[in-house]
């Protein structure tokens, strides 16, 4: 099982608009998402695992079983996800979306209320991981991720695969592994 919660790289939380991003970043997200379909052996299992994720309503990550399944592959988290937490992480990436700051830190805001319910969501959903696993294939390990990519004292940025696998859209991820084509 591979684990890309270590591979470190700076993304636009506008990521979820592929043509907005520069050469070397979409080299990088190009990169990390063929990683992610070889892992799970090939572009149309990481996609058909989206495109079950994104059939769920309102989002995956409230599931309540925790379990998304499809014909080729499933991902799973080991802690709920309410919806109080997924509506502060959700609001912090929709008034971001266009945002083009690289390491942008999720915890700095200018209201002590929005601060607060942040820090509480970030220590909440710090331990969540994700797995995602093959159906039926052996020779390919799957991969795990979590939601935040770096968590310290004063600074939680999000995880790009996080944000890629549960925001944005199917399209994004077709362009990310066309890129180079």
């Amino acid at each position: 099982m591979k684990s890309f919660s270590l591979m470190r790289f700076s993304l636009y939380i506008n990521m979820c608009n592929f043509d907005k991003q520069n050469d070397d970043t979409k080299l990088l997200i190009h990169l990390f998402m063929k990683k992610s379909a070889d892992a799970l052996g090939g572009t149309n299992f990481l996609l058909k695992l989206i495109e079950s994720m994104k059939e769920q309503k309102p989002n995956a990550l409230i599931h309540k079983n925790r379990f998304i399944k499809s014909d080729e592959a499933t991902i799973e988290w080991n802690k709920t996800v309410f919806k109080d937490k997924f509506d502060v992480l959700e609001e912090i990436i929709r008034f971001h979306k266009s945002s083009e700051e690289t390491n942008f830190n999720i915890l700095e805001n200018e209201s002590a209320k929005k601060a607060k319910k942040i820090l509480n969501m970030v220590r909440t959903l710090s331990p969540v991981e994700f797995t995602i696993t093959p159906l039926g294939r052996s020779e390919h390990g799957g991969f795990n991720f979590k939601v935040f990519d770096k968590v310290e004292d004063n600074f939680a940025s999000l995880n790009p695969i996080f944000v890629a696998m549960f925001f944005c859209s199917t399209e994004f991820t077709k362009k990310a592994l066309k890129h180079l084509r």
